[in-house]
């Protein structure tokens, strides 16, 4: 069984736990493709994979109003937090991410994005958007093209700011030269969707093993290795499949 997923779900080093485990209780091989969670939905409508696990909402709720998925579940949330240097020459700390885009921007900060189809781009755009920012049209507005482990690296190098979900900081945040500067805002709320790729526009879809996967991490075992997993003791993801 193919899944097509996100950089952030791999990079947080969260499947190198959930993977073997649904292995374990099914006998289902997964190769997973990680990659933004727009190519990962395009993935999905291409059929060159049987089961989606992304973050966006919108996008994943299309996909299934246009047939190419079957139907979208709730899995488990984290949230987004806004990394920078932990000198924070900018002066955003805080826990509003609209007034600290707004500062960076007008500021004319260091900023790295990920400038892919991923779903971070996704929510650092609706932020921008919000804050009445052009984001691009600012002279040090970096865009790598590159996945939220490379992003975080650059921005450590350039001591830029940079929008990374809290997952996969948390498997980064040995920089001492980074620092968590904005969290705890409503908006940043970072929710992750798991569907079946629908057979009746992709008729080799592995429906029945893919469906296992649905089951099982929305199930209580797979939420139960989802809410286990924990870096230095700090949980990762939290599931919430059954809300």
């Amino acid at each position: 069984m193919v899944m097509a997923s996100t950089t952030s779900t791999e990079q947080s080093g969260l499947f190198g736990t959930l993977i073997p485990a649904f292995k374990k209780a099914t006998g289902i091989d997964t190769k997973v493709v990680a990659v933004g969670t727009g190519q990962a939905i395009d993935m999905g409508r291409r059929g060159d994979a049987d089961v989606l696990f992304v973050h966006d909402q919108a996008a994943e709720e299309k996909v299934v109003a246009e047939g190419y998925a079957i139907k979208r579940f709730p899995v488990m949330y984290n949230d987004f937090v806004l990394i920078g240097p932990a000198a924070d020459p900018a002066k955003v700390k805080g826990h509003d991410i609209v007034a600290a885009l707004k500062k960076l921007g007008d500021g004319n900060a260091s900023f790295v994005s990920r400038g892919d189809k991923s779903g971070t781009y996704a929510a650092e755009l609706r932020y921008w958007k919000i804050a009445g920012v052009q984001a691009p049209a600012f002279a040090n507005y970096k865009a790598c093209g590159c996945g939220m482990g490379p992003a975080l690296n650059m921005a450590a190098s350039m001591g830029a700011y940079v929008l990374s979900d809290r997952g996969t900081w948390l498997n980064f945040k040995n920089r001492a030269d980074l620092a968590v500067l904005v969290e705890g805002d409503k908006r940043l709320f970072n929710q992750y969707g798991v569907m079946v790729v629908n057979p009746a526009r992709h008729p080799q879809t592995k429906v029945a093993e893919a469906q296992k996967f649905v089951d099982w991490v929305t199930g209580p075992a797979g939420q139960a290795v989802i809410a286990g997993y924990k870096i230095n003791g700090e949980q990762l993801f939290f599931p919430n499949a059954a809300r």
